[in-house]
């Protein structure tokens, strides 16, 4: 069965939501509606809709008109076993120590690596993306110059990838947070899957709002691989969530977008410790002053 898509772009958060919310009354239904700001440095945000029949394109354009949208870009996507395709196309990904695969390559773990095993229907977060692979490359690093900056918070953390890897080089429990709870769900899957479910609290919540973080703080490694935006709003509460001395992992930021983080947690007394490009990504480790 076929299934289609209509995405448009405008400027703020609040009138993408509100879009968002506007297009669920659609006849035919949206089996699913997406808002999210685009990673581009534009201000825009995309929202978009998922349908398994074809949208009311007159509705379509009269909300875009409503909300000062760009005109809706209706495609019909083909049928594809999305899970076979990415068995076929993610393979095994080494970041330093750590080395990243589906079950359907277990065959191919080589010996003196930390596996972490990610399902392939659980992709976001495989290690694939620029930016989980420079967080990984930069735990990594700390793990060689003998640093054990515990305990350690993982913000917006998906997959969980990151708390897991930091589970399996050093003791204690590991924090993994995240404001939508499938990826909360999609965390505790995973960690029980790579045997780590005792040694990851995996807790639904907004930047750090919630007890049990608060609880587990002050942290010495806090990771936040998510948005520029996102990253800038929880700067202040980042830097009181850690420890003098202890280190911040930061991406999910375009190269031309890391310089004005670096001075927005620099005015909350982060310095780069270290920074790094792969592709059009960075990832920024920052350390609190001592």
């Amino acid at each position: 069965m076929p299934t289609y898509t209509a995405l448009t772009t405008l400027a703020g958060k609040e009138p993408a939501e509100t879009l968002g919310a506007a297009m669920e009354r659609l006849e035919p239904e949206p089996t699913g509606i997406g808002v999210f700001e685009m990673e581009d440095g534009s201000g825009l945000w995309e929202v978009g809709g998922y349908f398994l029949e074809p949208p009311d394109e007159t509705a379509l354009a009269l909300l875009a008109a409503a909300y000062g949208a760009s005109d809706f870009a209706i495609s019909e996507l083909p049928e594809v076993d999305w899970v076979a395709k990415v068995k076929r196309e993610l393979a095994p990904v080494r970041a330093g120590r750590f080395f990243v695969y589906g079950s359907h390559d277990a065959d191919t773990v080589p010996e003196g690596c930390e596996p972490l095993l990610i399902e392939a229907a659980m992709a976001f977060g495989t290690g694939h993306h620029g930016t989980t692979q420079g967080c990984l490359r930069a735990l990594d690093r700390l793990v060689t110059a003998g640093e054990t900056p515990l305990p350690v918070a993982d913000i917006g953390c998906g997959t969980a990838v990151l708390a897991m890897a930091a589970a399996r080089v050093w003791p204690g429990t590991m924090i993994a947070s995240d404001i939508d709870p499938v990826a909360v769900d999609v965390a505790r899957a995973n960690a029980d899957a790579n045997g780590l479910a005792d040694r990851l609290l995996c807790v639904e919540a907004t930047g750090f709002g919630h007890p049990d973080i608060n609880a587990a703080g002050p942290f010495g490694l806090i990771f936040a691989n998510i948005l520029k935006a996102p990253l800038i709003a929880l700067a202040s509460d980042l830097s009181n969530a850690l420890k003098h001395g202890g280190y911040a992992i930061l991406s999910g930021l375009l190269n031309d977008q890391a310089d004005e983080v670096v001075a927005t947690y620099a005015a909350h007394g982060l310095i780069v410790h270290e920074r790094e490009e792969i592709g059009d990504w960075s990832t920024l480790c920052l350390r609190k002053n001592l």
